[in-house]
C-alpha cells in the first residue's frame, strides 16, 4: 500500500507536477433545515500525467463528488485543488468527463453527436465530422456514423460518448462509472476497449466504480474510501501488474487475486458500514 497525497516527483532539476492534485479537501452542502452535511473531510489524492488511477467506496461515500472538484463543478469548502500544478479556477478545461448517465443528443446522429465538441469550439464542419468519423473507427463504430442513439445497443451508445469525449485530446480523463448500466461481458469489452486508447495516449485518468475487480484490472493506482458522511481516503494500493493487459486474462493472475483479497479487508468493513446506514437512514 501507498500512502494518498500531492507529492510532485523531481526529474534531475525539473520537479514533475501531478495532472490532478486535491490535498486536504473537504466537501460539505448546507441542508433545507440549515445543517451542515459533510460528504467527504480532509481528502487529499493526485494522479499523475499517465497514470490510471480508480476510486473504489461505498455507495454514497462521495467518489463522485471527488470527481465533480477535479472537474471544476464543484468548489470545496476547505482544502485546494491543483491542476498541473496550477490552482483550479472554475471549470477544468483540460479535462473530459464521462458520466455514467448517457449525454447524448438523440436527434443527432452518432457521427454529429462526436462532432459537436470540436464545433463548439470552432473547427470547421466538414473537419469535425471527418475526425468524428475516425474516432467512430477507433471505438469499433465504423460505419456507425448515420446512426441515431435508439438504433444503437448499450454499448455502442457508450463508445460513442467514449469518442464523444476524446476527440477533444483531453489531458485528464475522468469517469464516473462510466460502464455501470452494461452487462459483464460489454463492460469487459468496453474495459479492454479504454486500455486501448489509454494506452496508445497515456492521459491521468481518474475512474469512479463500485466494481472492485474492473479497478484492479484497469488501473495503475486503486483507492478506498470510506464510507460516509465525512468520508476519507482509507487506502491508496499500487497495482503492480504487467501491462499490457487483457481484463479476462489479468483476473487469472494470481497476483490479482491477492491484491483484490487485500483491499477487500479494508473495503469489506466500510460497505458494510454503508448498508447498515442507509438502512437505518
Amino acid at each position: 500500500m501507498v500512502a494518498a497525497g500531492a507529492t510532485a516527483t523531481a526529474l534531475g532539476s525539473v520537479a514533475v507536477q501531478p495532472a490532478v492534485s486535491l490535498h486536504d479537501v473537504t466537501i460539505a452542502f448546507q441542508l433545507a433545515d440549515r445543517a451542515v452535511y459533510t460528504a467527504v473531510e480532509h481528502a487529499s489524492l493526485a494522479a499523475a500525467d499517465g497514470e490510471f488511477v480508480s476510486i473504489v467506496g461505498p455507495t454514497g461515500c462521495g467518489k463522485s463528488t471527488l470527481l465533480n472538484v477535479a472537474a471544476g463543478l464543484l468548489a470545496p469548502s476547505a482544502g485546494t485543488v491543483e491542476i498541473f500544478g496550477a490552482p483550479l479556477a472554475g471549470l477544468n478545461r483540460t479535462a473530459g468527463y464521462l458520466f455514467q448517465a448517457e449525454a447524448l443528443f438523440p436527434w443527432k446522429t452518432a457521427r454529429d453527436n462526436v462532432a459537436i465538441g470540436l464545433e463548439i469550439a470552432g473547427v470547421s464542419a466538414s473537419e469535425a465530422q471527418g475526425r468524428a468519423e475516425q474516432w467512430l473507427a477507433r471505438v469499433g463504430l465504423g460505419g456507425f456514423g448515420p446512426r441515431y442513439p435508439h438504433m444503437l445497443s448499450g454499448g455502442q451508445r457508450k463508445r460513442v460518448g467514449l469518442a464523444q469525449v476524446l476527440i477533444r485530446d483531453p489531458k485528464i480523463l475522468l469517469m464516473d462509472e462510466p460502464f455501470g448500466p452494461l452487462d459483464a461481458q460489454t463492460r469487459q469489452i468496453m474495459g479492454n476497449l479504454l486500455l486501448d486508447l489509454w494506452s496508445a495516449d497515456r492521459k491521468a485518468v481518474m475512474f469512479v466504480t463500485h466494481d472492485l475487480e474492473e479497478a484492479i484490472a484497469l488501473s495503475d493506482r486503486v483507492v478506498i474510501m470510506s464510507a460516509g458522511p465525512a468520508a476519507r481516503i482509507i487506502g491508496d494500493w499500487r497495482v503492480s501488474l504487467p501491462r499490457p493487459r487483457d481484463i479476462s486474462e489479468i483476473k487469472l493472475d494470481p497476483a490479482f487475486h491477492k491484491l483484490h483479497r487485500d483491499i477487500w479487508q479494508t473495503l469489506k468493513a466500510e460497505v458494510i458500514k454503508g448498508y447498515a446506514q442507509a438502512e437505518g437512514a
